[in-house]
């Protein structure tokens, strides 16, 4: 099936609108040491969608959607509705997932790792602490590894509880997860800059149409 600039633009605003809510729910994190089970259920899952048919297949929680789009338009609009972490974030999970797609075996063991979650989930929730830890350490192992790491900033009482270090770990592979999927839709970091209201636009469009 061909794509039309249209469908690839809608396509591609979805997966960075995956990118940005996981961010999201991983500075609420990062600030009040907890997070909605459902929201977080719908973000992981999205790890866990290899071999969709469509970007849609990815996304199938219209609640987390309608959160990212309205994160772009905050990020990418005129108006005063900016954040400077969420911008730091952002840059910093681009930067990881270019050195991941030049790493030789990174996607290949990141596919084998995601396998051992399948059969995890075989006996536990997605939200289960076990999954969550086995989320984190995928991280840890696989994308800390390739750069810097990314310095989450929020309430230090939060920070240093285990369990939130590694759901913040999971929802930040979520959100490698939607950049991979961004980048293998073409997008660029130059998009963000040369395509902002195309991009605002679909976004305003798509929340509107959920």
């Amino acid at each position: 099936m061909s794509q039309t600039p249209d469908n690839i633009l809608f396509e591609r605003t979805m997966a960075f609108a995956g990118i940005l809510q996981a961010i999201g729910q991983v500075q609420y994190l990062a600030r009040h040491g907890e997070s909605d089970k459902d929201a977080l259920a719908a973000t992981l899952n999205t790890i866990l969608v290899t071999e969709p048919e469509s970007t849609a297949d990815i996304y199938q929680d219209k609640a987390i959607l309608d959160n990212g789009y309205q994160l772009i338009q905050n990020q990418l609009g005129d108006g005063s509705n900016k954040d400077v972490e969420t911008t730091r974030y952002l840059v910093g999970v681009l930067a990881l997932e270019r050195k991941l797609a030049r790493s030789p075996n990174g996607l290949g063991m990141l596919a084998e790792r995601i396998n051992q979650v399948h059969r995890q989930l075989a006996h536990f929730a997605i939200t289960d602490e076990q999954v969550l830890a086995n989320f984190a350490s995928i991280y840890s192992d696989i994308i800390s590894e390739l750069g810097p790491k990314l310095q989450i900033s929020g309430n230090p009482d939060c920070l240093k509880q285990p369990q939130v270090q590694n759901k913040i770990r999971a929802l930040l592979l979520a959100a490698m997860r939607s950049a991979v999927l961004w980048r293998q839709l073409g997008g660029k970091r130059r998009h963000l800059v040369f395509a902002r209201k195309a991009i605002f636009d679909t976004a305003k469009q798509s929340q509107n149409n959920n």
